[in-house]
């Protein structure tokens, strides 16, 4: 079984910043993409920003120099370091990876729990 764990999620005021972390534990041979999505009410969920496990990454145009994707391979984890949150960030984030359990089989899709970003005054 694989699990992933979100954590950072929270009230801030416009213009600030927050660092989400996306933990994956298990039985895990190997992570491929690493992604996060976000959902706001009454709207279908949305790419946010993915990175590959070649470090390329690919933002959603909306979060594109506020938003920076970054993995660590070792601990099996990726961020999401938001900075100038502005009020229609506001949604609930959450993080995607693609792992293989086993050398031979073949990448599944994960998702985390989701956490609330609330960017208000």
């Amino acid at each position: 079984q694989v699990q992933l764990v979100e954590s950072g999620g929270g009230l801030v005021q416009p213009g600030g910043s927050l660092r989400l972390s996306c933990a994956a534990s298990g039985n895990i041979f190997s992570i491929n993409v690493m992604g996060w999505y976000r959902q706001a009410p009454g709207k279908q969920r949305e790419l946010v920003a993915t990175i590959t496990s070649g470090q390329t990454t690919n933002y959603n145009d909306s979060v594109k120099g506020r938003f920076t994707i970054s993995r660590d391979n070792a601990k099996r984890t990726v961020y999401l370091q938001m900075n100038s949150l502005k009020s229609e960030d506001t949604a609930v984030y959450y993080c995607n990876q693609e792992i293989k359990s086993r050398s031979w089989q073949g990448w599944s899709t994960y998702w985390g729990q989701g956490t609330q970003v609330t960017v208000s005054s």
